[in-house]
């Protein structure tokens, strides 16, 4: 009997999700136990006697629920505490059955990233040899890296122009967002922290850029000691690198299972679709539609004419590693079996694939940057602010250092997103109109971002001299 292939698998899980998770869409409901959470969690006690008041009544629509609140708690309050409430107050028993099976897998898939790139890296740039080497790979991959980040930008201002989703946008439908200021992280403090003050407080934080320096740094170095000793750090690399693919290839077993914990809860957690739908359809289909050309048009031709490999074969090869991103939405979550699908099955070695990866997943965000892009302008329509030519050229050269400098910073993508709308002096509570869609965007951009990864992978391998299989 033929076995059932894993993307296959991944596929048929991820549409059983929607489905489970249209059946059984999320509600929020005070209960005796829930305020005993909020009371554990040093929630303040006269809010708990408010919120009491609340108790037994059951809201479908998460906005309707924090409507009601306002008539307990003040703006303030509410403001402070409205994540601690929200997750008390969140009740769905089917999806918790089985949510937990995503949680477990994405742990699982974080488990591995950190001593994955650790040892693929520092072991291939032990294995590239001398700085000449490592420069001039170094500068290939950046290279591809700024430049399809490039058309990725221009791609999304073109559509955005044309399609003009913003005007006529509902101003009253936006949400709040926190926490931005607070993890906005200048472009000096983002070059600053590349160098980490603790290699294992960075491992720990999963400070993505300090153990990539880190990593090549040490790699770099093992072909400057005795070659005695260089020898045995490159063994010991490529032993511990081995054992964490094997590791690897038994979580992604497990990916179905997953990606059906994940998407199930993603999907139950929307409110009102059909609203979300009618009111920001446009702004989502252009953001699509950029991403889809990128995808499909863009990276393949790159790969076709300057890669001279098949990108629809190398597209097939990396299923598993594409469905996982679209469910995670987590570049670096995906890392291990884009590094799997790339090495194995389009036969880059591991010399590239362990530079190029683990470097792309962390600044290379072709996806990210084009919704940047997009968003920007998206939210400037929506204001009635028309944005000069000089202007949305600001935005273009933001939205590409952004992209760059936001790696390891929490709310990566919003925080970069207040960059952007700074540097053109738009308003920051325009975040809040398109943050309903945010999640389900983000699912599509990391796609894109995996992909645009894995082709510079056969690119560079290719200008390198290498024999692949597509």
């Amino acid at each position: 009997m033929k076995k059932f292939k894993l993307h296959w698998q991944i596929l048929v899980a991820f549409i059983l999700a929607i489905i489970y998770g249209i059946l059984f869409p999320t509600s929020y409901c005070l209960t005796e136990k829930s305020l005993m959470d909020l009371e554990r969690n040093k929630f303040p006690v006269e809010h708990i006697e408010n919120l009491r008041k609340l108790e037994g009544q059951k809201f479908e629509i998460q906005k309707d629920f924090l409507g009601v609140l306002n008539n307990y708690l003040t703006d303030e309050e509410i403001k402070s505490h409205q994540d601690k409430i929200i997750s008390a107050a969140y009740y769905n028993k089917p999806v918790s059955y089985i949510s937990w099976m995503g949680d477990l897998f994405l742990r699982a898939l974080k488990m591995i990233i950190i001593p994955l790139i650790f040892s693929s890296l520092a072991a291939g740039v032990a294995s590239i040899g001398s700085s000449g080497n490592l420069g001039r790979l170094g500068l290939k991959t950046i290279s591809y890296y700024i430049i399809t980040s490039l058309i990725a930008i221009l791609t999304g201002l073109l559509f955005v122009n044309i399609l003009k989703p913003g005007i006529g946008a509902d101003l009253n439908f936006s949400q709040q967002v926190e926490g931005l200021i607070e993890n906005q992280r200048s472009f000096k403090d983002t070059l600053l922290h590349i160098v980490p003050d603790n290699i294992f407080s960075a491992m720990n934080n999963g400070d993505m850029l300090a153990i990539i320096f880190f990593s090549v740094l040490f790699g770099f170095f093992i072909t400057r000691v005795r070659q005695s000793y260089a020898d045995a750090l490159t063994k010991a690399l490529n032993a511990i690198f081995e054992v964490m693919m094997k590791i690897t290839m038994f979580v992604i077993l497990f990916a179905p299972f997953g990606v059906f914990g994940i998407v199930a809860k993603v999907v139950s957690d929307q409110d009102d679709l059909i609203t979300l739908m009618s009111k920001m359809g446009l702004y989502m289909a252009t953001v699509i539609i950029g991403l889809v050309i990128h995808t499909t048009v863009t990276l393949p031709l790159i790969v076709y004419f300057i890669g001279k490999a098949r990108p629809f074969k190398h597209m097939n090869n990396l299923s598993a590693a594409l469905f996982t991103a679209f469910s995670t939405a987590s570049s670096n979550a995906t890392l291990p079996l884009s590094m799997n699908g790339v090495e194995k099955n389009s036969g880059v070695s591991n010399k590239i694939t362990s530079f190029v990866l683990p470097l792309g997943a962390t600044i290379n965000m072709n996806g990210t940057a084009l919704y940047e892009c997009v968003a920007a302008i998206f939210i400037a329509q929506a204001y009635g602010v028309e944005m000069t030519f000089v202007q949305q050229i600001i935005i273009v050269v933001t939205a590409l250092l952004a992209s760059i400098g936001a790696a390891g910073i929490p709310m990566a993508g919003l925080v970069m997103m207040t960059i952007v709308l700074n540097a053109v002096g738009l308003p920051l509570e325009g975040i809040g109109l398109i943050l309903a869609v945010d999640r389900i965007l983000d699912m599509f951009r990391t796609v894109v971002n995996v992909w645009g990864d894995c082709c510079g992978a056969v690119v560079i391998a290719k200008s390198e001299g290498e024999k692949l299989l597509v």
